[in-house]
């Protein structure tokens, strides 16, 4: 009943309400901005060249590594599967037009945080959606139920699917048992990210940095060779996922299951463009100019989306092995690249599931602390408030891997969308100061000089800024 309940939540909040919502967003600020995620694409690119400024900061590159462990996680594996199994392969283009147009509402969310960041004893910098919705938009208590979810989303439902979807992946093994195999991966994941919780955020931002680019490319490398392999079926592919993406009379027809609402949804919970997760990560980054973060990061969402889960997609449809309900999640992927491996490729996709579950735990986490910081008063709550914290983020690790399902997947969009219904519109109105700040942006770059930012210059209110004063 529980499980029901939910599932009608997660329909009625995702159609029609954020799909409209997240489509207005990104068009709105695709036109403003003149379609900067694309037409700045090679600028991104040398900005994440830039050193950091000194050891103890936080660069631009590693900022938007933490949030590429955040996005890049079993949704690339399991949440795209899902999407072709339950909703057709047209759910692919679906992820590719709103990964697009996402990444302008990425680029404004973390230019925003970047702006009205904070600056902390250490000489570092914090912030987020929760800081310009109180500082700019002067709505503290928004900005508090905004944490709220946050917490929820980060700490709950997207660990609880992260622990869910990685225990699945070992149901292809024969030693796999229904009562005891999920509770004891579970244990396993929850201790040792518990173990790892106790480093703090640096030793988070660390550890991502040196896991998440041997994962991608590794990955990204294997589903290369599959699709090499059946290079023949390419052709069929591209008509197939083409020819279901505009199948309207089957969308319109039950739209709620539809290839464009799965892709739509499983898109952005893979990449989280516009959620409002990553510039919580794109505040810590140390920058002589907030539009330099907000470029960065729409890399972050290409990387995501039209690399990661465009190469788990090209896998699976190229393959030729049957998709249905029976084998949405990870045993569809499994079975895609058994076709070239055999036995030794559900071993890799388990690997690969294990890294990428425990760098998404650890990001998710990273995000967490801000929100607490925020709600404590702009204070880091006791050590012993953490401890206690970690302890109960772990037993819901272990939970996430002992329940249904739909359960996992309802609760994750729920709560992911409660944030992106409070980040969005705050960003559309707050949004003239990011569009300003990037058209101050190229104006120094037009004139030759290394962009530095001054809040008056774009007549920001001096009163509500910290870092940039």
């Amino acid at each position: 009943m529980i499980t029901q309940i939910l599932d009608k939540i997660d329909s009625i909040m995702y159609y029609p309400i954020l799909i409209i919502v997240m489509a207005i967003a990104g068009i709105y600020f695709t036109i403003l901005t003149k379609g900067v995620q694309i037409r700045l694409f090679k600028e991104s690119l040398k900005l994440l060249k830039e050193p950091p400024a000194d050891r103890k900061t936080v660069s631009s590159l590693q900022a938007m590594l933490v949030s590429t462990a955040s996005r890049v996680g079993t949704g690339n594996i399991v949440g795209v599967s899902t999407a072709i199994c339950l909703g057709g392969p047209g759910a692919c283009f679906w992820m590719w037009i709103m990964c697009i147009i996402g990444a302008s509402s990425a680029f404004i969310e973390s230019t925003l945080a970047q702006i009205y960041k904070r600056k902390n004893v250490a000489g570092g910098s914090y912030g987020g959606p929760a800081y310009y919705i109180e500082g700019a938009l002067h709505a503290p208590v928004l900005a508090g139920i905004f944490c709220v979810f946050l917490i929820a989303t980060y700490a709950v439902g997207f660990n609880l699917l992260c622990s869910y979807n990685l225990q699945s992946t070992f149901a292809a093994y024969s030693f796999y048992s229904e009562k005891t195999t999920p509770a004891i991966i579970g244990f396993l994941l929850a201790a040792l990210t518990g173990y790892c919780l106790m480093g703090g955020g640096r030793r988070i931002v660390k550890l991502t940095s040196l896991i998440v680019p041997l994962m991608g490319l590794s990955y990204v490398a294997i589903s290369l060779i599959v699709i090499l392999f059946n290079i023949k079926n390419v052709p069929a592919m591209f008509v197939e996922i083409f020819r279901d993406a505009f199948d309207f009379r089957s969308i319109f027809g039950g739209i709620a299951g539809s290839c464009m609402v799965y892709g739509i949804k499983r898109g952005l919970y893979s990449n989280e463009a516009g959620v409002g997760s990553a510039p919580n990560a794109s505040a810590s980054a140390k920058v002589s100019h907030p539009a330099k973060q907000g470029l960065v990061q729409t890399l972050s969402v290409y990387i995501d989306t039209l690399l990661l889960c465009t190469a788990t997609a090209f896998m699976c449809l190229s393959s030729g092995v049957e998709r249905s309900e029976a084998v949405s999640g990870a045993p569809y992927v499994q079975n895609a690249i058994s076709t070239v491996f055999g036995s030794i490729g559900p071993i890799f996709i388990t690997v690969a599931m294990v890294l990428f579950a425990f760098t998404t735990l650890l990001g998710n986490l990273y995000y967490v602390h801000n929100a607490l910081a925020f709600l404590n008063h702009k204070q880091i709550p006791t050590k012993r408030f953490m401890i206690i914290f970690h302890i109960i983020c772990t037993i819901i690790i272990f939970i996430g891997a002992i329940i249904p399902m739909n359960a996992a997947w309802a609760m994750a969009d729920i709560t992911m969308g409660g944030m992106t219904l409070i980040n969005l519109p705050s960003c559309m109105i707050l949004g003239k100061s990011a569009i300003d700040t990037l058209k101050d942006y190229e104006k120094q770059r037009a004139d030759g000089t290394d962009p530095v930012f001054k809040g008056e210059n774009i007549g920001l209110n001096l009163d509500e800024l910290d870092f940039w004063k």
